[in-house]
């Protein structure tokens, strides 16, 4: 049966996860060295502290207590998820060249491509400390399970990098929706949605469990994100969205609106585009700026954004199915945040793609 909704909606979406955000922040934040060199640890605290939706962690704390965990017990599986997706964000601005995260400067723009990778890389190791403390705060053998999963995220997520990497580097330019998708399984769907809820229902059922209940959800939902998050990088603002926008174009990153518009382009514009997208963002300098503004026009007229979004309305219904089934069974278990964790959960696809940022 399906669970009974309560409030719903996006207020409840939000209002969940500035509660996990904040305590999850709050617990990050005490297990930062105090003592550090210059321009290490105290800046592995930059990206936690700044204003974010903290959904990663959010997911893990939900999915144990949807399940009849105590999220208490996943808060340390949600700080470890918290620190590698900072340190994958603080090497992902160094790869792109990215000038803004969460509206502020980013780390390589602010102090330099050498702090920055140094910092991306402390941050991960105090991300292996926080899955080191698993094993006296859960046991060994649901450490272990827990070190596992992280170890299936990381490949997945750095597979999914270098399939965005290749692309421009080698100016792929016959991609297919398919190619976009397997990207988006890979380097979004992994760690921003399914390895939070396998991670969260680990800690609520124990290391035997089988934790792929939530994958095919987590699959649709991450896909369906990363439209969105390619949509508002176009058609977003810069004072909500935080990032650069027509920042993808720049970079060259091979979105699905990209990858439309080269299907359904004429000859002499797929020329433009493709050598256009053969220079990199350095060699293009200052007059891309006209390319830029070329591409959105053409975007548009060929309807390459709308078709997004209704990519991602598609497998946001998908994910709403799932989830609708997989807490058939479980409605009705547990307390107060229970009931709100899994009304979360219900919730989350509908907000993923109404989002600004």
């Amino acid at each position: 049966m399906t669970p009974p909704r309560l409030t719903g909606g996006a207020p409840l979406v939000e209002r969940v996860l500035d509660r996990y955000r904040e305590r999850t922040v709050a617990a990050l934040l005490q297990h930062i060295p105090e003592q550090s060199p210059p321009y290490l640890y105290e800046l592995a605290a930059d990206y936690p502290a700044r204003p974010c939706k903290g959904l990663r962690a959010a997911l893990c704390l939900a999915t144990c207590a949807a399940f009849g965990g105590d999220p208490a017990r996943a808060l340390n599986p949600a700080v470890t998820v918290e620190l590698f997706h900072n340190a994958f964000l603080i090497h992902d601005d160094i790869q792109d060249g990215s000038e803004l995260r969460r509206g502020e400067p980013t780390l390589p723009a602010a102090y330099g491509v050498e702090v920055a990778l140094n910092v991306g890389n402390a941050t991960n190791l105090l991300g292996l400390q926080r899955l080191m403390a698993n094993r006296r705060e859960l046991g060994g053998e649901l450490a272990w399970r827990l070190f596992e999963e992280t170890e299936l995220m990381c490949r997945q997520s750095l597979e999914g990098q270098a399939l965005e990497i290749a692309w421009i580097r080698d100016n792929a330019c016959g991609l297919v929706a398919g190619d976009y998708y397997r990207m988006c399984l890979k380097k979004t769907s992994w760690y921003t949605f399914l390895y939070p809820c396998r991670t969260g229902l680990l800690v609520a059922e124990g290391a035997t469990t089988e934790a792929n209940r939530l994958d095919r959800f987590g699959w649709y939902l991450g896909a369906a994100y990363q439209i969105q998050d390619d949509v508002l990088n176009l058609a977003g603002t810069e004072a909500e969205y935080g990032k650069e926008i027509a920042g993808d174009l720049r970079e060259g990153k091979r979105t699905l609106m990209l990858i439309h518009l080269l299907e359904r382009c004429t000859a002499a514009e797929r020329a433009r585009i493709v050598r256009y997208l053969s220079r990199t963002r350095a060699q293009r300098g200052p007059e891309a700026a006209e390319d830029v503004q070329w591409l959105l026009d053409r975007l548009a007229a060929y309807d390459c954004v709308e078709s997004a979004r209704q990519a991602a309305a598609g497998l946001v219904g998908a994910a709403e199915r799932e989830i609708d089934g997989v807490l058939g069974a479980v409605a009705g278990e547990g307390g107060q945040e229970a009931d709100e964790a899994r009304e979360f959960l219900l919730a989350l696809p509908g907000f993923v793609v109404e989002r600004g940022r």
